[in-house]
């Protein structure tokens, strides 16, 4: 029985009574951490050497925190703004220090990207796992609770509970840990609620799950401001990443995109594609694409409106996923029984007679429905509400009775009467998990019941994995496009995204293997590797295109698509020589002549080779240039939205300016410079005083406020 509770208190003494204090706590990823719970376990552990707490998850998120003053001056009022009364993880910042407790450890098996790459206690722990087999590997480490946040609300009387935003390792994990739990052994199953979580339909409803809660927590001081990851800025080099990528997209195909600025670019390209095309092809027109890039595009992709629509399977749904919903550009169906997903394909089929007869011949349904079929067919709206069978007869809502015979003449014709006026039940979303801006979760609060109803989160193993459902899947996932992003590509094609090169975890692998080995599995599906061509660090450029690096995500045999700002490289099937080649061409021009001859100091590319014409010319100056004829409205600064007030957007763009450009030795060569900046206050009055710089007090505020000055200039 689900034992209700008003407060986490009565939950966590509940916790340490049943395991008798060795706890071995699994929580979700992201947004579906029940904070309020697992802080006041924490803090009970704390005071308690007799008690152990190990805790396994993935993507502990905490509120933005600032390196100098001027990040803090800019950081802190708008963190205060947009998280609000957010309650802070207790574990988060003491694993950051390698100082937890000793009786307290976390296992993380992805982190937020960089958090932690300075903390050797969550460096230890973490656990390389693709996500496809965490629930397999959170039960091998005997996880004896679960707990999670859940969505309420009441319809008619009823509480009704669902998963939301994460229902995907905890729908895989549940049947392995109620195996355990019948063989004897003590698994506990906790949720918080939280008013605010976004109810999600289908196969996040807790409904099938609740008689094996244990507790369901609805504490009144738990429900403060959900974690929110606002948008941050596409600048043109990303939009051109997101561009190109645009092109690979085939209408009528499948799309899965991750988070961050690149994903924001990729979506809104897109968006332009469909809703003003002549603007979406200017750019690139203006860049001038290759023959073997475009020879690509019609073969692969398209550069068209999407007439019939993309449906989205991603482990995450995004905040620019929904929007493609929305926008009705993701809207491709797919239905989860795999006759009906036979015939639609391309082609959407209208309930009908002659539906019933297509199905009969895939011997789906038989002439004479027994009781299963009639429910099948109701519940994709091919039969309407009220047609039962009795005995040898059909019975039909108006209470007519006619022979169970669909070969019967009279038959066929009272079951037009009861025929739907469309198809339901069809998906145009999968997803695993979610997370985004509070705009995001607030449009996901007021989706109407059928745009709720076409989105279904559910198990990552579904999402993720080709295998399981394999023939449904393959039907479903037709010219899928996996889009991932990395932060380095070697020129033989191998991608990096989770670790850098001296073992260092900067995120994790997450569903990425998962994504690009199903892409080779699925006919007409591409695995796209987004990256930036080069980055920039204390006004040095470096590429992110190498000849070779320390460790791998992505193995170079699984290479397939490479897209940077300078284009395309296909890679799938190409020998290491063409490889070369193709990375050479969307590399940095900066860098084209050193990573060729790197290659062909090795002898993997002929000593004679030389850079084509048409690529030398890969630099941001040109991409600038076009960015600038073409106008703000194809490169966007916040396509997708911001939380960030306009002063704050330029702030945004200057303080980035300076990061870039200024190393901690040239810092003070460039504030000697600052002190006798000739910038004038009043142009940028809003920011200094946003800033607290408006009238400052003492050398360091004068000082601070002439590097805002020089930045802010620079930046406009």
């Amino acid at each position: 029985m689900t034992e209700r509770m008003e407060s986490v208190e009565q939950a966590v003494d509940a916790v340490i009574e049943k395991t008798a204090g060795k706890i071995r706590l699994a929580m979700p990823l992201g947004l579906g951490k029940p904070n309020r719970f697992v802080n006041a376990l924490y803090r009970r552990v704390e005071q308690d050497a007799s008690l152990s707490l190990d805790i396994f998850t993935a993507l502990s998120l905490g509120r933005p925190s600032a390196g100098s003053d001027l990040e803090k001056r800019f950081l802190e009022p708008f963190a205060d703004r947009v998280f609000g009364d957010y309650e802070e993880l207790a574990y988060l910042k003491p694993a950051k220090k390698s100082a937890l407790p000793a009786n307290i450890r976390v296992f993380e098996f992805f982190f937020q990207p960089g958090s932690m790459l300075g903390s050797a206690s969550a460096q230890q722990h973490y656990i390389s796992s693709n996500y496809t087999h965490v629930a397999r590997d959170l039960n091998a480490r005997r996880i004896n609770v679960v707990a999670q946040l859940l969505a309420h609300r009441n319809v008619e009387g009823n509480d009704e509970y669902s998963f939301a935003c994460n229902p995907e390792v905890t729908l895989d994990l549940m049947p392995l840990l109620l195996a355990r739990r019948e063989a004897g052994e003590t698994i506990l199953s906790v949720g918080q609620v939280h008013k605010d979580l976004p109810f999600m339909e289908n196969d996040a409803r807790v409904a099938d799950w609740l008689p094996h809660m244990d507790m369901v927590v609805d504490d009144p001081d738990a429900h403060t401001r959900l974690f929110s990851t606002p948008n941050m800025p596409v600048n043109v080099q990303d939009h051109f990443v997101g561009l190109h990528a645009s092109t690979l997209v085939r209408d009528g195909g499948t799309l899965q995109i991750g988070i961050g600025a690149l994903g924001d670019a990729l979506v809104h390209h897109l968006r332009l594609r469909d809703q003003d095309n002549e603007r979406y092809l200017r750019p690139l027109a203006e860049w001038g694409l290759p023959d073997s890039q475009q020879e690509m595009i019609d073969r692969e992709g398209g550069t068209g409106v999407f007439a019939e629509g993309l449906y989205g399977c991603s482990e995450m749904v995004t905040h620019g996923l929904l929007q493609l919903v929305q926008d009705g550009i993701i809207r491709r169906p797919v239905y989860d029984w795999e006759p009906l997903q036979q015939l639609e394909m391309h082609e959407p089929n209208q309930p009908g007679l002659a539906l019933l007869d297509v199905l009969r011949e895939q011997s789906a349904i038989s002439r004479r429905l027994d009781r299963s079929q009639i429910r099948t067919l109701k519940r994709f709206g091919i039969f309407r509400d009220g047609v039962r069978k009795q005995g040898d007869m059909l019975e039909l809502p108006n209470g007519v009775q006619v022979a169970n015979d669909l070969d019967d003449r009279a038959t066929r014709e009272a079951l037009k009467a009861v025929l739907g006026d469309r198809l339901s039940g069809g998906i145009v979303m999968h997803g695993g998990f979610f997370l985004g801006p509070a705009a995001f979760y607030e449009r996901l609060r007021n989706l109407t019941d059928e745009q709720r109803a076409a989105i279904n989160m559910t198990r990552i193993s579904y999402v993720n994995h080709l295998y399981g459902d394999e023939a449904l899947k393959r039907l479903q996932r037709q010219d899928a496009r996996f889009v991932n992003t990395a932060f380095t590509v070697t020129l033989l094609g191998a991608g990096v995204a989770d670790q850098i090169d001296d073992g260092r975890v900067l995120s994790g692998v997450g569903g990425q293997y998962n994504f690009v080995s199903q892409a080779h599995e699925l006919a007409g599906a591409r695995s796209i590797l987004m990256v930036r061509a080069w980055r920039e660090r204390a006004s040095e450029a470096m590429s992110n295109v190498v000849f070779g690096y320390g460790h791998n995500t992505i193995p170079r045999h699984l290479r397939d698509v490479v897209v940077t700002e300078y284009g395309v490289a296909d890679l799938r099937g190409k020998s290491d020589e063409e490889v070369i080649m193709a990375m050479l061409n969307v590399s940095d021009s900066r860098f084209q002549i050193s990573l060729m001859e790197e290659a062909q100091a090795v002898g993997k590319l002929r000593k004679d080779y030389q850079i084509p014409e048409a690529h030398r010319r890969n630099n941001p100056e040109h991409l600038h240039e076009i960015a600038e004829r073409c106008g703000a409205k194809s490169f966007p600064l916040f396509p997708l939205g911001s939380d960030f007030t306009d002063t704050e957007q330029r702030l945004l763009k200057a303080l980035t300016w300076l990061k870039e450009k200024v190393g901690h030795k040239e810092f003070l060569k460039l504030g000697r410079q600052a002190l006798f900046h000739e910038g004038s206050e009043s142009d940028f009055a809003a920011e200094l005083d946003r800033m607290g710089l408006k009238e400052p007090a003492g050398v360091k505020e004068h000082l601070y406020q002439r590097l805002l000055l020089t930045a802010l200039e620079a930046a406009s």
